[in-house]
């Protein structure tokens, strides 16, 4: 083979071949550890063993099919990857900040208190936390509120027979903005037919937003949280409290809104450890949130 015949590429070249490069390398990492993973790569697999048989036996009308299907495949990747598009352009959307811990340091002491006393009781509660996705088309479906966070006004809203307890309670910014809310249910198949409603809802929450759910079993007085898509359980009072504090008031480095969107791209095991590391815990997230 002569090595003159090799010619390295102009700087334009070198440009497309380095953005190509990253482009197929955070395809990677969105593929990785998503829900549609095992869709995609049933699909891939099946493709590239059509068109392999198609050009070994020469089979021209299938072949043509086949060049005229790709183009659907641009809606296949949005149908089946959905949420975490919607979230990755929330991302996009939200301006960088510096600090996100101050407005939480007294929601974690409240809900720990208040989560403790449902599950003593058997309490059933579904609360989530609001951060920088707003939560709004979820708080108009239950009744507003905006009262100050306390454990015991929280623990009774959840009392079986009041008018507010079947349904989901929205706190912001250490007050609790409404109640009876109606969380969105996960749509996943794959999860464990042991979950119930509420689960299912808190889950649903976290695929659509970067809200934090506190759950409370009303069978089994459980403890559990959701966070983008996965569920921890079995919680008592101060692993929610480490967790809670990992999520809610570790320190934020200043990013971009690209950065930003990388990281909720970025699902791998890795990434998803990375995103909940705190001086205070010593679990990280892929061994605590787990799919279910």
């Amino acid at each position: 083979m002569n090595l003159s015949q090799f010619h390295l590429p102009e700087w334009v070249g070198l440009i497309e071949i380095l953005v190509l490069a990253c482009v197929y390398y955070y395809l990677i990492l969105f593929f990785h550890g998503t829900r549609g993973a095992a869709v995609l790569t049933g699909l891939v697999v099946l493709l590239v063993t059509l068109i392999f048989l198609t050009n070994v036996f020469h089979l021209n009308t299938l072949s043509w099919i086949l060049q005229h299907f790709t183009v659907y495949l641009v809606i296949a990747f949005v149908v089946i990857f959905q949420p975490e598009i919607r979230r990755a352009l929330a991302e996009l959307g939200k301006q960088p900040v510096f600090s996100g811990g101050a407005p939480y340091r007294g929601v974690v002491d409240d809900l720990a208190k208040a989560a403790n006393m449902l599950s003593e009781r058997k309490v059933g509660a579904l609360i989530g936390i609001e951060r920088e996705i707003r939560t709004r088309h979820i708080q108009e479906s239950g009744t507003r509120i905006d009262s100050q966070l306390t454990p015991e006004l929280l623990a009774t809203i959840f009392y079986p027979h009041t008018p507010l307890h079947d349904g989901g309670v929205i706190i912001r910014d250490n007050r609790i903005v409404s109640a009876g809310c109606i969380f969105p249910l996960s749509q996943r198949e794959e999860l464990s037919k042991s979950l119930g409603t509420r689960h299912r809802a808190a889950i649903g929450l976290t695929e659509e937003t970067d809200a934090v759910v506190v759950i409370v079993s009303e069978e089994t007085g459980a403890i559990s949280v959701a966070y983008r898509g996965r569920l921890s359980r079995g919680m008592d009072e101060p692993r929610l409290r480490r967790i809670l504090n990992s999520i809610l008031l570790r320190r934020r480095k200043m990013e971009s809104r690209f950065s930003g969107a990388r990281k909720w791209l970025d699902l791998s095991t890795a990434a998803v450890a990375r995103t909940n590391e705190d001086s205070e815990a010593s679990e990280d997230e892929a061994t605590v949130f787990k799919d279910y």
